[in-house]
């Protein structure tokens, strides 16, 4: 089981991400897939996730209206558009799966990336 994510890095306030989050080892589409952030001194907090159906998604009050989750199951990955980012977006992104989920916060996610830095400058 694998997940390779990418697409990190240093960004201006006001400007935009997409981080790509493909997996390996596991049936994806039976997986609900989901994002999450941590930062220095913080505890690990979900961002958001869509379920294994793909039709429900469910994100964090402080990134609605900016980002965005997608999936494509034909290429086994998961995405994480960002729009409008804020130095307070800046931590190491984590993709997760949860088999046959919802892709809400409070999910079973048993598997997990090994995280992709996003900064962002004032």
């Amino acid at each position: 089981l694998q997940f390779v994510e990418s697409g990190g890095g240093l960004v201006q306030a006001g400007g935009s991400l997409r981080l790509s989050c493909a997996a390996s080892g596991l049936t994806f589409r039976h997986n609900a897939m989901g994002w999450f952030r941590q930062s220095p001194g913080k505890e690990r907090e979900f961002v958001t996730g869509v379920s294994w159906t793909g039709a429900r998604t469910y994100y964090t009050d402080s990134v609605k209206g900016r980002f965005a989750i997608s999936r494509d199951n034909a290429k086994n990955t998961v995405y994480l558009q960002m729009n409008s980012l804020k130095p307070e977006d800046t931590a190491v992104y984590y993709c997760a799966a949860e088999h046959f989920g919802l892709g809400a916060p409070g999910g079973q996610y048993n598997y997990w990336g090994q995280g992709t830095q996003v900064t962002v400058s004032s």
